[in-house]
């Protein structure tokens, strides 16, 4: 089983700010450059955005972390960063920790075996026109509370 232990008490995450968003997607073509190595966007990209003017959402993981004890082979740890990573060569891809996911934010992509999500690398931050995207620091146990509070636990 994965360890969900903590080696830090923060974690770089990212923060969407809906009143500055125009929908433009420059945030999901730049993630799917870091998975898939394309501008494709949608389901090949770790972030989405949804909606319309002035109501936009993102959904991307914030690495509360709850999904490293479902991976019943390890594939899924904190990194040296306490980002919540997935070792691709240890994945059998059975997707349980798609099915867990509490944010529905680990992502299934036809294009590979294995999931993938958000890796706080900053990439949709940087491609963002209009600054909606944030990468901040957040307290680990913070994230796990609020995700607990959403699910009625």
């Amino acid at each position: 089983m994965g360890v969900s232990t903590s080696k830090q008490d923060t974690v770089k995450v990212i923060v969407f700010h809906p009143e500055r968003c125009n929908g433009c997607l420059a945030c999901e073509r730049a993630c799917s450059k870091v998975h898939f190595q394309s501008g494709d966007g949608g389901e090949r990209s770790a972030i989405r955005v949804s909606g319309k003017k002035g109501a936009f959402k993102a959904t991307v993981c914030n690495q509360c972390g709850l999904c490293i004890d479902m991976c019943s082979v390890g594939a899924l740890s904190r990194n040296k960063k306490d980002i919540v990573a997935l070792d691709v060569k240890q994945c059998v891809g059975c997707q349980t920790c798609v099915a867990f996911c509490p944010t529905s934010v680990m992502r299934k992509a036809p294009a590979r075996m294995e999931p993938f999500k958000c890796i706080s690398c900053g990439s949709c931050v940087r491609a963002c026109p209009e600054h909606a995207l944030e990468l901040v620091e957040k307290d680990v146990d913070d994230l796990k509370a609020v995700v607990y509070h959403k699910l009625g636990v």
